[in-house]
């Protein structure tokens, strides 16, 4: 079967390059093949599900019939990614942050002075929208798929574990996801 792949326009005209218009900072010019793109992924695809492959980036959300809008991601470095079937249980807009035990562990320098946390907001590491990752047994995992305030690590493998888009692609995409969606995280 021949692919086909249609690229995606202007998709939230609030936010330019990740960050709200007018924001403070530089814009990051996002790599043209990094663009969202609606692609043929095959008849075997339910509709209504996420996937994210690590190893080329991606992230589909399948539409049904074959078809698939893909985003280009950043993920978890290795040892920190956790592959595994989630479910979205909570969503948030300018969600507010704070590092898991685990990252304060880790890296006190980066981390400690956010334990109390951070308040939703363009310096925030989550970006402008978060999808909240469930376990099986209902329990938040601390996994995320969000925005992010850093755009230039999109298609790289530097996060915590999450799997973090620009802010204008997480926002076309949050709408389209209800709470209760499966998310398949393939292995690294």
């Amino acid at each position: 079967m021949k692919r086909r792949e249609f690229v995606f326009g202007t998709l939230a005209a609030a936010i330019v390059n990740g960050r709200p218009a007018g924001a403070h900072e530089a814009a990051f010019v996002l790599p043209p093949e990094f663009a969202p793109a609606i692609i043929d992924i095959g008849e075997e695809f339910l509709g209504g599900v996420i996937h994210v492959l690590p190893n080329r980036f991606s992230l589909f959300w399948t539409l049904g019939d074959g078809w698939a809008e893909r985003y280009t991601i950043g993920v978890g470095r290795p040892g920190l990614y956790h592959a595994g079937q989630f479910t979205v249980g909570a969503k948030r807009e300018w969600p507010s942050w704070r590092p898991t035990d685990a990252m304060i562990a880790r890296n006190p320098d980066a981390y400690a002075r956010y334990a109390d946390g951070m308040p939703g907001g363009i310096d925030n590491p989550l970006g402008a929208r978060a999808l909240y990752l469930y376990d099986d047994t209902g329990r938040d995992t601390y996994l995320r798929i969000h925005g992010t305030n850093d755009p230039q690590t999109i298609g790289t493998a530097v996060s915590n574990g999450c799997a973090r888009l620009t802010n204008d692609h997480i926002v076309a995409l949050y709408d389209k996801v209800p709470v209760g969606t499966i998310v398949n995280l393939f292995p690294q």
